[in-house]
């Protein structure tokens, strides 16, 4: 090594924000139905399990027997804070858009927690024990967000709170929920992942080899995951490999301009250990096989491929990749 490789900078890890997000949609039974109905006409439900308690949010199993249980009752809108964290920094579509607390909150009736937020001018406010009720979201639609969090009350604390029978029964039912999840991220796919990337942007595969098992990752780890070793010998893989195995995918993604019928693969690049995948193009989806010899069409620009297509060749012999499938 020279005095000036020596004195190199390590090259730059990459790192970049990253969103995951997708809507869950769920229909409800008549349990979850009764009770987000609930909420939005202001009441609170719970349910009765086999041994008597009474379990709000409410279930539809019972988690010690698990027999169905139906019987719905009606609790206090006041109760007592369980334990709580305090919200310094609040995100995006959380309950409040300034600092708060999460709690647990046995609502009076109730013998099990429901979490949600409090709003408290500060931790100093927050304390286990203390009384709170529900305050309710000016708009409301049937959904856990229907409370728009907790808030500091002093009212006593009922002798013997009892909750009421409900039979459960709404004007016009919930039916059904779409849930936004969202997840937002600082990604770095490290050193190893680092250099995958940057090689991809000039048409080029590289992965790393276990100096123990010698088996060659693409992309590359950083460490072999069977002999718990770091993966430091780069080497240069492909372009073209064949198709170990494929699935042909018929369901439109959302903002995937890909027509379906299409196919996406496990390919194995040439001098790889193991099979990447990939999209499978510039051949009938029909007529995709194991065996198959592809090369990447490259995205314009040249930042990755975006997919793979028949390179001419033979088919590849089975015993060549069946240890990759």
């Amino acid at each position: 090594m020279t005095t000036a490789e020596a004195a190199a900078p390590p090259p730059e890890v990459l790192r970049a924000p990253l969103v995951v997000e997708f809507p869950f949609t769920r229909s409800l039974g008549p349990v979850q139905s009764a009770f987000l109905t609930g909420l939005r006409d202001r009441v609170v439900l719970g349910v009765r399990t086999t041994a008597g308690q009474v379990m709000v949010p409410p279930v539809e199993y019972d988690p010690v027997t698990a027999e169905e249980i139906r019987e719905l009752v009606q609790v206090a809108t006041t109760g007592t804070v369980t334990t709580w964290a305090w919200n310094d920094e609040p995100r995006p579509n959380q309950p409040l858009d300034r600092p708060f607390a999460w709690v647990l909150v046995t609502l009076d009736g109730a013998d099990t927690a429901l979490l949600h937020a409090l709003d408290a001018p500060g931790p100093e406010a927050v304390h286990t024990g203390m009384r709170v009720r529900v305050r309710w979201a000016a708009e409301r639609t049937g959904a856990i967000t229907d409370i728009a969090c907790f808030e500091p009350h002093e009212g006593p604390v009922p002798a013997e709170p009892r909750p009421a029978p409900h039979d459960g029964r709404f004007a016009d039912p919930v039916a059904g929920i779409v849930a936004e999840a969202r997840l937002d991220y600082t990604y770095s796919p490290g050193r190893a992942q680092t250099a995958y990337i940057n090689a991809l942007s000039g048409r080029r595969t590289v992965g790393e080899r276990c100096p123990s098992c010698h088996k060659v990752y693409v992309p590359p780890r950083g460490a072999c995951p069977t002999c718990g070793v770091a993966t430091t010998d780069q080497v240069e893989v492909g372009p073209a490999g064949t198709v170990t195995t494929y699935c042909v995918v018929n369901i439109k993604a959302r903002n995937l301009d890909i027509e379906v019928p299409y196919v996406y693969a496990h390919i194995a690049l040439d001098g790889a250990g193991l099979a990447l995948h990939g999209r499978i193009g510039g051949i009938p989806y029909d007529q995709v096989r194991m065996g198959l010899r592809v090369e990447p069409v490259w995205t314009e620009g040249g930042r990755y491929p975006d997919h793979y297509r028949p390179t001419g060749e033979p088919d590849a012999d089975y015993d060549a990749y069946k240890e990759l499938i």
